[in-house]
Parts: structure tokens; sequence; C-alpha cells
């Protein structure tokens, strides 16, 4: 029977969404220590003791099971598009201007994209997220089988980058997916794309705002980012049924016109574009997603997330002329 006292630590790790799971003995969990022993050379005997430690997090598998994505557009919008999150993102500019107009010199992404993303992603660094970034991984890398092959590469990932970068793999923390940092990068992303922006030697997401700067200018830059192009313009569908399309653009704005769809402004009939329809309260509205749109995607990979990146990204540069 249990006491009072046991109960109570039971009840306390279950409210935190944290339980223990036993990772270590578990034979899928040792084919992946097996690996990384036998690719990376990792020490067999500690990461026994790191996944001996881990603990499944229930609220992780909560989390992803409900993604903010999965919104339509008009509620979506409402997370993102705020007047605090405008205002912050002016502070933001003005704060580290002479950064984000670096960062453009250098990579081409424009200060207000980069502000935008950040601000999408953490309000500007303020909140980076709850979640132990190695128990996530660990929870969704064997766990969670719908993409259960994803989080075991970047777990991989994530042990390779403590390595690297001398972190402690029980003290960071981040997001429900396991990103980290001012611009939440996954694993993967901030071992291939972080950079070293302010010359101290350190690629440093997790409070260096000047770092988190420029690795966003340079992660779009590295998928592709066209320096001065438009990122997205607004459309009329004029036919009975919408088709779904693929993220990336794939048809010229003349193929689009037959059908159906039209720009609201001038765009270069040969101009590759992908269309897109958003709900909103009493319809739909359509956007032509151009190159860079595309490009804001491979971030997260939801038109809703991009279109909150672009919008955004106008209000700021709007509130900065203003």
């Amino acid at each position: 029977m249990l006491t009072r006292l046991t109960f109570a630590l039971l009840l306390a790790f279950l409210t935190a969404g944290q339980v223990a799971a036993e990772y270590e003995s578990r034979d899928d969990v040792k084919q992946f220590m097996d690996m990384m022993y036998s690719k990376h050379q990792f020490d067999k005997l500690q990461l026994t003791d790191w996944f001996g430690k881990a603990k499944k997090q229930t609220r992780t598998l909560e989390a992803i099971a409900k993604p903010a994505e999965s919104l339509p557009w008009h509620k979506y919008r409402q997370i993102f598009l705020t007047d605090k999150r405008t205002r912050q993102g002016i502070e933001f500019m003005q704060e580290h201007w002479r950064t984000l107009q670096r960062a453009e010199q250098e990579y081409g992404v424009p200060p207000e994209i980069i502000t935008a993303i950040i601000g999408v992603e953490t309000f500007y660094g303020a909140y980076k997220g709850k979640y132990p970034a190695f128990d996530t991984l660990v929870t969704l890398g064997f766990d969670y089988p719908r993409r259960g092959e994803f989080f075991r590469s970047e777990l991989e990932n994530y042990l390779l980058l403590v390595r690297e970068e001398g972190f402690d793999p029980f003290e960071l923390k981040g997001s429900y997916a396991g990103a980290m940092g001012k611009p939440q990068f996954i694993s993967s992303s901030y071992r291939h794309y972080a950079i070293d922006f302010d010359g101290d030697d350190k690629r440093d997401l997790l409070n260096n705002t000047e770092d988190a700067i420029g690795s966003v200018a340079n992660y779009l830059k590295r998928h592709g980012w066209s320096p001065g192009e438009s990122v997205t313009v607004m459309a009329s569908f004029k036919g009975k049924q919408f088709a779904e399309y693929d993220m990336k653009p794939q048809y010229s704005i003349g193929e689009l016109s037959s059908q159906n769809l039209f720009p609201t402004q001038p765009v270069k009939s040969s101009e590759l574009a992908t269309p897109i329809q958003l709900k909103i309260e009493d319809g739909y509205e359509y956007w032509l997603g151009l190159r860079n749109f595309y490009v804001i995607t491979r971030y997260n990979h939801s038109n809703l997330y991009a279109m909150a990146v672009y919008q955004l990204s106008r209000r700021i540069k709007q509130g900065m002329r203003s």
C-alpha cells in the first residue's frame, strides 16, 4: 500500500509530466547507444548513465499531438499578430539595428524578417521553452512512433552538439519538439547553421542575441533566400474548387491564372509560385507563395507559420517607419 508521502511524490511526478521509464534497459535504446558508440565513439558507460536518468515526458507527447499549426488561420494569427508582439519587435529592431544591418549585408535577409522569426519563435528571446531537451528527444525518439526516426536522428545530433559545444545534456531546455535557444533551432540545425556572429569563438543561441540574428540569416540564405525578392502576394480565386498544392513553387503566375488564380498586384508572369488557401472566419483568403515564402517554410514546414512571420515582419517594418 502506498504511503501518503509516496503517493504525494508519485503525484508530483505525474503532474510535472515526467515518468521514470528505464530507457537504458530497452532493446531499441540499447541499439541506439551501440550506434552512438560505434559510429561516434561515445563512451558506453556514460550513455548508459544518461539514458538511465532520462524521464518520459508525457507533456511532450500531449503537446506534439495538438500543434498550433493545426488551427485555422484566423485563430493561428491571433497568437502571433498582436500589438504587443509588434511593439516589442520594433523595440528589438531598434536595439539590435546594427547587428541586423550587418546580417542583411552578409546574408541578404531583411532585418524585419529575422526579427519576425525570433519574435514568432520565442517572443524575441523571452520564452525559449521549458521542456528538458534530452528527455524530450528521448521520449519522442522512442515513444512517438509516428516520427520516431526523425527524432532519433535529432537525438543523435543533440548528443553530438553537446559534445562539440561542451554543454551539459541535462541543463538545456527548449520546445516540446526539442528546439532550443532564441531562434529555436533543432539539434541538426544548431550544428549545421548556427554561427558565431559576435566573434567570441562561441556559437551561443541560448543567450547571445547577435549569434541568434546571424544564425537565422545564415539559415535562410543557406536554404535559398533571394535578396530583394518578394515573399508572397495576395490573390483572388475565381474557380469553384481549390486544389491542394505542394509548398514548393513550381507553377508560373501565367499557368496559375489559367486555373483562375490571379495576383492582386503586378507579378512577372514567369515567376514561380504556389497557391495558398487560408481559412478565415467567413470563408477563405488566397495568396501566392513565392520562392522566399517557401524558404521561410523550411524553418517550420507550415504555410501558417510562414504567413505569420511575413505579416508580423510587415507590421514591424511599418512601425519602424512611423
